[in-house]
């Protein structure tokens, strides 16, 4: 019965920022790490940034009410939405399971700025021989993909072909990300990043975690021609406190 109670939508697809096409593009711009503030008793925060903070990092704007998800396992409900690029922000805690708190969790959601809140029930004995059922809510909010797409070392024979020392090619590519907007596809291969030679995998990751949320110029050959791509990085999420 609380399910025909709830709000479900289509889950959107992992989302990036977009890409850039000339160097004058800044930086993303984050506020001061200030901590993240509600009088509500039954709300904490799940990362130590304010609201300016984490709208900065958002896919998109906040919605005016958030979609409610019947939630099955916390940790892994967590794995499957991080995988996504949803962020958790903050956790609910009612101590009755009812209408009211369901409609509490939902205001405390657009109060928060939540893309979804995500529920669970947590039987409890409440020191006395009937057992109770507390309302637990996961605040998610949708952050820009770093990159947006898987990549690989180079075999010795692409680097025999190729004459190269090191690199890396692309795998898939998710739509709407950095990667996707700026033009890269399956199969090419990203040989330097802003002039640095590119090693392997690992080094490459390490550079885009470096300059995370600003735009970078990757060397790419496609078609056995060499060509530069613009991309603006999403930002690097905060680090967040397990649930």
């Amino acid at each position: 019965m609380m399910r025909a109670l709830l709000v479900f939508s289509v889950l959107a697809l992992l989302g990036g920022c977009v890409s850039v096409t000339t160097r004058d593009e800044q930086p993303i711009a984050l506020p001061e790490p200030t901590p993240q503030l509600t009088e509500d008793s039954h709300y904490q925060a799940a990362i130590e940034r304010g609201p300016e903070y984490i709208d900065a990092l958002r896919a998109e704007p906040a919605p005016v009410r958030p979609i409610i998800v019947e939630g099955k396992n916390e940790r892994g409900d967590q794995r499957e939405l991080a995988s996504k690029g949803f962020v958790r922000i903050g956790n609910g805690r009612f101590e009755v399971d009812d209408e009211g708190s369901l409609r509490d969790a939902l205001d405390l959601g657009s109060q928060v700025g939540a893309d979804q809140v995500w529920l669970y029930r947590q039987q409890q004995d409440a020191e006395r021989e009937e057992l109770s059922t507390r309302l637990l809510a996961a605040y998610y909010v949708r952050f820009k993909l770093l990159f947006g797409a898987t990549f690989r070392n180079l075999t010795m024979g692409e680097r025999d072909t190729l004459q190269l020392e090191g690199g890396v090619q692309i795998g898939s590519v998710v739509g709407g990300t950095p990667a996707s907007q700026a033009n890269l596809m399956s199969g090419d291969y990203v040989i330097a990043v802003n002039g640095a030679a590119v090693v392997d995998r690992k080094q490459f990751q390490e550079m885009l975690s470096q300059e995370a949320g600003k735009p970078v110029t990757l060397k790419v050959i496609r078609n056995q021609q060499r060509a530069d791509r613009v991309v603006r990085l999403g930002a690097m999420p905060p680090v967040i406190k397990d649930p």
